[in-house]
């Protein structure tokens, strides 16, 4: 069906251009963000005079909508809950359409952009991870991983990444011993993790993230916690601090001091003027 709209869209823009009317705009710059299996379609430019729709697919079945972007003048459009199959790709078209108003045919083909094809269980980014760390009696270190919620829903229950990629989720972890640079990488499959091999009474500092081997390339990995470090001997556990954030509280503290010593030379300036005024006019008196 779709190659007879497109004919009848080239007679059509013919006419159009004819007229002196400006072709309607194909989106641009088509992209899935996917994070967790939040998955969002972007594009471009933002329109003018004319709106967007959206209609996707698994690839080889028939297009489908989201109702929340048919004659859309937005440049986004969320898929989450329509990708329902995860393990399935996915393909959409951006329909660039006039209003109803300034064009009521519905038999004309409006110009489109094709997505890549769109894989949610390959290739949504899967975010930090949280972790505690746990020195037992014993002196072993325990790592315990939370597996992340995702914006997946089974049953009404929300689903975790352990949910979602059962036994292809396994955590690279990366660990050196504190104020050292040298680091040691270790893969595993669950989420509570007895570290061996670790020096008694050093402290060791960990950063862990998910990983999936049967991806390809960088979609292999998800991104880096930030590093928290086992407790010494006779020290409680600590996180690393990043410098942006130690710098954002003292260019907070600074600034404060700043505005503090702005206002009191202000304030000195008005008594010390007030005073000379007052001089004056004493001195006009006698």
């Amino acid at each position: 069906m779709r190659p007879l709209f497109i004919v009848l869209f080239g007679l059509f823009s013919a006419s159009s251009a004819s007229l002196g009317t400006d072709p309607l705009p194909k989106a641009k710059n088509v992209t899935w963000i996917s994070h967790n299996f939040k998955t969002i379609l972007t594009w471009a430019p933002k329109p003018i005079h004319h709106t967007y729709t959206v209609e996707f697919s698994r690839v080889g079945r028939d297009r489908r909508t989201n109702v929340h972007c048919i004659q859309s003048v937005e440049t986004e459009c969320d898929l989450t809950k329509d990708l329902r199959d995860f393990r399935a790709s996915y393909t959409a078209d951006i329909l660039s359409e006039l209003s109803p108003q300034k064009h009521g045919s519905d038999l004309v083909e409006p110009p489109f952009s094709t997505s890549k094809k769109f894989c949610p269980y390959n290739d949504t980014l899967i975010g930090k991870p949280e972790f505690s760390i746990k020195l037992m009696e014993n002196k072993t270190v325990v790592l315990y991983i939370q597996d992340q919620l995702t914006a997946l829903y089974s049953d009404h229950k929300q689903l975790t990444i352990r949910d979602v990629f059962n036994t292809d989720l396994k955590y690279k972890i990366l660990y050196r011993k504190a104020g050292s640079t040298g680091t040691r990488e270790v893969v595993v499959d669950g989420d509570v993790v007895v570290m061996a091999e670790l020096d008694e009474g050093e402290s060791y500092c960990f950063t862990v993230a998910a990983f999936l081997p049967k991806r390809k390339g960088t979609k292999r990995l998800g991104r880096w916690s930030l590093y928290k470090c086992s407790p010494a001997e006779g020290s409680s556990s600590i996180s690393e601090y990043r410098l942006e954030l130690v710098g954002s509280v003292l260019l907070g503290v600074l600034t404060l001091v700043l505005i503090l010593i702005i206002v009191i030379i202000a304030c000195c300036k008005r008594v010390n003027k007030e005073n000379q005024m007052k001089h004056s006019e004493d001195i006009s008196q006698v």
